[in-house]
This record gives C-alpha cells, structure tokens and sequence, in this order.
C-alpha cells in the first residue's frame, strides 16, 4: 500500500484485480493503479485506499453561519477542515482549486483535529470546503472521538452518499447543511455529473434523525425558473418540513461555467417564492435588508438578528419565541 494511503471502507473485490467502490451512488469499478470519480479513492494492488485520510487542505476557526447553519448554535464560531477532491463535477464549482484539483495537504490525525477544537474553544468540528463525505474514514473516526469529547460534528454536503454508509456515520452527525443544487435530475446529470435521487434521499433520512438546513446556489438560465423554484420549495416543505432553514445563495462565475452572476432582484424573487412555502429563508453572498434576521413563524418578532456574521440572540428563551413562547427549530446550548 503507498505511503500516506489508508484502506477504505465500503468496497467490492472483482475479478482481475478490479474493485467496485460502494460509497456513493456511482459505484466506480476502477482497475488496479486507477482512482474512482472522486480522485481520491485508489485501486492499490486490488485493495481500495484513500489518498486523503488525515490529510488537509483547509484548517480555519469560522462562525457557523458560515457553512451556512443559521439555526445551528447561532453566533459560535466551529473548526472548519476540509481536503481534496468531490464526487460531482459542478461545471459552476466555487472551489474547484481543491474539489477538481489538489491543492497542498498537510497531515492530521483524528486525534489531533479533535485537540485543534478543543485548543480553539470550538463547539465542534464542521467537515466542509470540499466534499466530506469521500473522506469517509477520517470524518468517521474523527467524529467518534470528538463525541467523546463533547463536541458537536457538522457536515457541508451535497448529500450523494449511499444509504448504508450514510446510516453508519449518522449517530455520530449533530447538523448538516445540505446542498441541493436543483430539483431536477437533468441539472444533475449535465451540469454536475451526478443525480438527484440519491441527494433528496440522503436529506430525508438526515432529517429523521438530527438537524437539517439547505442551501440551493440560484444560477441565472440553469435552476431559477419560477417553476423551478416552487417545486424545490415545495419539495423541502413537504418531505422535510416548513421549518427547515434554507438558504439561497447567489452565484458568481468560476470554473467552467460563464453564466452571469445572479442579480438581487433574481433572489429577492426567489425568496418571494420560498416565503410563500416555508417559514425561514435567508439570502447569501448579497449585500441586502432582506434575508438574515431570523423572526418568529407566530408572532414575527425577530429572535436573532444577523450583520455579516455578527449574530446577536436577541430574544429566545431555549429555542423558543421568548414574546409569544412559540417552539422554534433552533439547536442551543
């Protein structure tokens, strides 16, 4: 086995040398020397390793509202650590410099990210930037000893995992932010490389279990049609509930996609469409009024108030209204 290479988990020996990864959905079968869609897990002599257990790209101390959870421990600040290499291929990718290519690792054990956290005063450790769940080994072992140690575990993430790797790793998940790029399946397989089916799938069965956001980038001519739109809302209302959080973020040209940013406006409709379906909707990467206060679904009053990333909690008492005493989905301390 190489150097720095460990063993993964969720795999099939075939004939010929060959393997069959079972992690996600695209069940790579790679032959010996060869590496699946994400890069990063490799056929070495017949045996399936990953090239990026303990290794990172990304070390940062970020406020939660960051990944973005806005409903999530408001106002904390969480390690953040990410490394190379995703399963999709999302021609708009905003990090592509360590998604589709690999940028400098540095190594870190599970033990030493959890004493990194605990150094910083973090609440948690968030596995974000690139896509953590092909760096299944170490956000499993890593997130195991960081529930032992109090602290919280997060994952950013577009959600394409199978369902049985994915239940293996959900005991030890306290939030996810899920990204759903798209409703339809077409958005998937051109833009991204990949299929939607799995993704909703892994929402639904993250929601039954621990807390949930979602963040859907709104890219001019691609996903912003207001029927597009409706039926996301529709879809998030429906399968995992008015109260869960979503975000909508504005897109910027990177990569290999050249559509033009989004306007406000295109967003501020976009929000018009969400509000009509679900009780907590918020605009990213604008400068807006709109679209960061969080206020009460009963009476209105706004319970955390939001500028950048300074978040003050202004009225909760728990995770309710502390005026009209209304339960809200929100995760305190």
């Amino acid at each position: 086995m190489a150097a720095g290479s460990h063993e993964a988990m969720y795999y099939e020996k075939l004939e010929d040398g060959r393997v069959r990864c079972v992690l996600c959905p695209h069940a790579c079968v790679i032959k010996p020397g060869g590496a699946g869609i994400c890069r990063q897990r490799r056929n070495d002599s017949g045996t399936l390793v990953s090239r990026i257990y303990g290794r990172v790209t990304s070390v940062s101390m970020d406020p939660i509202e960051k990944k973005p959870l806005y409903h999530f421990h408001p106002g904390k600040e969480i390690l953040s650590l990410g490394t190379n290499g995703c399963n999709f291929a999302c021609l708009f990718c905003q990090n592509w410099t360590i998604s589709q290519a690999d940028g400098r690792a540095s190594p870190m054990s599970p033990e030493q990210a959890v004493r990194t956290a605990l150094d910083n005063d973090s609440f948690g450790i968030a596995y974000t930037y690139n896509e953590p769940l092909i760096w299944y080994e170490f956000v499993l072992d890593t997130s195991k000893l960081a529930r032992e140690q109090g602290l919280k575990n997060v994952l950013v993430t577009n959600g394409f995992i199978q369902p049985e790797p994915f239940r293996e790793l959900m005991p030890f998940i306290d939030a996810l932010n899920i990204d759903v790029k798209s409703i339809r399946d077409e958005f998937y397989r051109e833009i991204c490389k990949g299929r939607l089916a799995p993704v909703l799938e892994t929402a639904m069965t993250a929601k039954k279990a621990t807390h949930v956001e979602v963040t859907n980038l709104v890219i001019p001519t691609h996903n912003d049609s207001n029927e597009d739109l409706a039926a996301l809302a529709n879809w998030i209302r429906d399968h995992l509930g008015a109260d869960t959080p979503t975000h909508l973020s504005a897109y910027f040209p990177r990569h290999r996609l050249n559509a033009p940013p989004t306007p406000l406006e295109t967003l501020e409709r976009a929000q018009d469409i969400f509000e009509e379906r679900l009780d907590h909707v918020y605009l990213g990467n604008v400068a807006t009024g709109r679209g960061a206060d969080t206020a009460c679904r009963n009476c209105g009053t706004a319970v955390i108030r939001r500028r950048g990333y300074s978040t003050q909690v202004v009225a909760l008492d728990g995770n309710a209204c502390a005026r009209c005493g209304e339960k809200l989905n929100i995760v305190v301390s």
